[in-house]
């Protein structure tokens, strides 16, 4: 079986299945179709089905770290494995939520925890370690998968909640994910040491090139790539989560508002495919702020238009900067940082990124309750995407980690600490 799969771009295949009911597109935008109808049956407002996706999202981010350090140590396959069987039976047990709001935030938290292991992360180690100079191109073809998922996945659900209603498309939701995801891992999926031994290509220390996560963290360049990767999930999901919410209330129906929706999906492929393109070619953070700009002109579309054609224009906007967001976590961490530590680092930037991507819903679902409008959050919302192209233009203008080879079988002496800037 393995001499079938042996050639490298089945790990980025694998990928794209596997990331089409990652973390990303069933936390995201399977919420927004859900939204309304949980609210109706037990009576709450947005804030707190909301804050759900931002608990959710938060313990995403305090498992990531956990799930990266595993792989590094464990491998990718065995981590990822277990935890997509966790993830999947914690969503299907949504469907036994209670009135309770209580017990809601606290069943959906478990949802985001057991969801840190089916992130972009393993999907992007993987990858990583298999490619070095298409680095950028495999990373963003694996990375279409969100795109896929973001695409399907309301559809998908939308039928689920039509045919079984919200609670049985919990259970629906939760069994396509098992079924997808740890058939696309157990096939196509591979550690990093088995890739450099199909290669031959492993170096007389057997050691990947890069930083420790403990020097990573002492890096100014580090927290300059976190607060980026806090802004632009902020963003990006606080508007997708609430866009379903948002078309109804400017008059669209439900159901063209989930085509429009699912719509999106199909600028988040082509974000990440033209992004891994550019990523190859161009340097990277200014590539990053092309993909930062393409939001805030979403945004500022959805603020002054109430057409909603124009709408949808602005919704497609921000889901290509949302399509590029994961891509350029995983190559700008693998040229500044290499991939010695890869998984606790990206674990680290990816809880950051999960904290935005919670708290950007939220921040949406407040300013609606608050002042019976998104368009106060939309006006800060793009002050955000501003802080976020400022802290790109300040990265250094070269890579301490080039691509230097094929494969991930590049080696480079890790640096030590005293040249860690």
């Amino acid at each position: 079986m393995r001499s079938v799969f042996a050639n490298r771009w089945w790990i980025v295949f694998g990928s794209v299945i596997g990331l089409m009911v990652g973390n990303v597109t069933i936390l995201q935008f399977s919420a927004s179709v859900l939204m309304k109808p949980i609210m109706a049956e037990l009576g709450w407002n947005r804030s707190l089905v909301s804050a759900a996706v931002m608990l959710g999202s938060l313990c995403a981010a305090i498992g990531t770290p956990i799930a990266g350090r595993l792989m590094d140590r464990r491998g990718v396959k065995r981590v990822t494995l277990t935890a997509i069987t966790l993830f999947a039976l914690a969503i299907a047990a949504m469907s036994m939520a209670p009135a309770n709001p209580y017990a809601f935030l606290a069943m959906f938290s478990l949802v985001g925890l057991f969801s840190a292991g089916q992130a972009p992360l393993p999907y992007a180690k993987a990858v990583a370690a298999a490619f070095d100079h298409r680095r950028g191109l495999a990373m963003g073809v694996a990375m279409t998968g969100v795109g896929l998922g973001a695409a399907l996945v309301p559809r998908l659900t939308q039928l689920y909640l039509d045919t079984f209603g919200w609670r049985g498309a919990y259970v629906a939701v939760g069994l396509t994910v098992f079924v997808v995801a740890f058939s696309a891992v157990a096939l196509f999926i591979r550690d990093g040491s088995d890739v450099r031994r199909s290669a031959q290509t492993a170096s007389c220390d057997g050691g990947l090139p890069g930083m420790d996560a403990r020097m990573a963290l002492r890096d100014r360049h580090f927290w300059q790539l976190a607060i980026t990767f806090f802004c632009i999930p902020l963003v990006a999901n606080g508007v997708i989560v609430h866009l379903v919410p948002l078309l109804t209330d400017r008059g669209i129906p439900a159901n063209r508002a989930v085509e429009l929706f699912a719509g999106v999906g199909a600028s988040l492929i082509v974000g990440r495919l033209l992004c891994g393109y550019l990523l190859d070619r161009f340097f990277g953070p200014y590539v990053a702020i092309g993909f930062v700009a393409l939001p805030a002109i979403g945004v500022l579309t959805l603020f002054f238009s109430s057409d909603p054609m124009l709408t949808a224009l602005g919704a497609v906007f921000v889901g290509l900067g949302l399509g590029a967001e994961v891509d350029l976590i995983a190559y700008l961490q693998s040229r500044y940082f290499g991939l010695r530590a890869f998984g606790q680092i990206y674990g680290y930037l990816f809880a950051i990124f999960t904290i935005g991507s919670g708290l950007g819903p939220f921040m949406m679902g407040a300013a609606f309750d608050a002042l019976g409008s998104y368009r106060p959050a939309l006006a800060t919302f793009v002050l955000v995407l501003a802080c976020a192209a400022w802290f790109l233009g300040r990265l250094p203008r070269q890579y301490p980690y080039p691509a230097t080879g094929q494969g991930g079988e590049q080696r480079r002496p890790a640096p030590s600490p005293a040249s860690v800037a």
